[in-house]
């Protein structure tokens, strides 16, 4: 199958996404809760136009080296700096053909037999991150289930389960402190003080990775708190609204950790060479979510390969046209700075 058709065959299953040629935010608006984004329903249109804005330099007089586009991370080598970003509620967001399950038992293997390796998502029922630590299990553990804000007892005991099955990597989307949801448990989740999230993060047996940091003193903030690796994320902002992209606060992050922890980033990355501007800019990998489902749905494990395939020949060009055989040759000086 080409890339259109799978896209063609995926709005057959989508509801919500409409499998456009690029996701690009501006066709899902501020739809809720799934693709879009409340409020004036721009931050995910933002993401990716910001990523557009920077401009790289284009530099063929070097020699010609094969390009490396393999990355390490917490000891594990994996084929590109690329993860499948944290999804819940597929059914509701996008389609009944899956719902979180079956999603998930596509995604976590794929991603682990390509090379690379998926966040999973969380929700109410607590069966959702059970399954998937036990997908996870069939791939030596290679996956980041990614565990909400909740109550410290929640937390407690979703750690207890990823520390006796000796998963890669743990996760907590802390911008998901304004769900109505988690506003609801008694006691109270939500919002984490770092004295808090150090309990946390010494209570895992695991590298544990904050995701939602979008300012350099939440960074400092993370670190004290003893993440092992940050992920810059808006996607609280589909329910604040009105925040700056991803693309526009790397940069001030990235030089605030200053390499002490990996740096990754997520949000309106739909191209090799938007993870080229991401590497340039500071980040060390990317997550790429929503462009997945339409593939996913269309084509299963398969449709999975086919857009990876196509993030990692356009990365391998856009470095090769770059001069930059090697991920840790890429750097501002890629950056047109007008």
């Amino acid at each position: 199958m080409t890339h259109a058709e799978i896209l063609a065959a995926a709005r057959q299953e989508l509801q919500m996404c409409k499998a456009c040629p690029v996701c690009n935010g501006l066709a899902c608006g501020n739809s809720m809760p799934g693709p879009g984004c409340k409020g004036p329903g721009n931050a995910a249109a933002r993401n990716y136009a910001k990523w557009q804005e920077v401009l790289i330099n284009m530099d063929t007089l070097c020699p010609n080296t094969p390009v490396d586009i393999s990355f390490r991370l917490f000891g594990w080598q994996f084929k590109a700096p690329i993860f499948i970003a944290p999804l819940g509620a597929v059914n509701m967001h996008y389609g009944p053909k899956y719902d979180d399950f079956a999603y998930n038992s596509i995604v976590i293997p794929a991603s682990a037999e390509y090379g690379v390796a998926a966040f999973s998502g969380d929700g109410v029922d607590p069966e959702i991150m059970k399954h998937a630590v036990e997908d996870m299990g069939k791939v030596q553990g290679l996956g980041i289930p990614t565990i909400k804000p909740w109550n410290r007892e929640a937390v407690f005991e979703k750690l207890d389960i990823l520390n006796a099955r000796g998963i890669f990597a743990a996760a907590m989307d802390i911008d998901g402190a304004g769900l109505p949801f988690l506003k609801a448990m008694n006691p109270n989740a939500g919002s984490k003080s770092v004295s808090e999230l150090r309990e946390i993060t010494d209570y895992a047996k695991m590298p544990f990775i904050l995701k939602g940091i979008m300012t350099p003193d939440a960074a400092k903030k993370a670190m004290d708190a003893g993440a092992a690796a940050i992920v810059v994320s808006n996607h609280g902002g589909r329910v604040l609204g009105g925040v700056p992209s991803t693309a526009e606060v790397l940069p001030a992050i990235a030089k605030t950790v200053n390499g002490h922890i990996p740096v990754l980033v997520d949000g309106g990355i739909r191209s090799g060479t938007d993870i080229f501007r991401a590497l340039a800019l500071g980040a060390d990998a990317v997550l790429v979510g929503r462009p997945v489902v339409p593939y996913v749905y269309a084509a299963g494990a398969e449709g999975l390969a086919m857009y990876l395939d196509k993030l990692t020949a356009e990365l391998r060009d856009t470095m090769t046209m770059c001069g930059t055989p090697a991920l840790a040759g890429i750097g501002m000086h890629n950056i047109f700075q007008g």
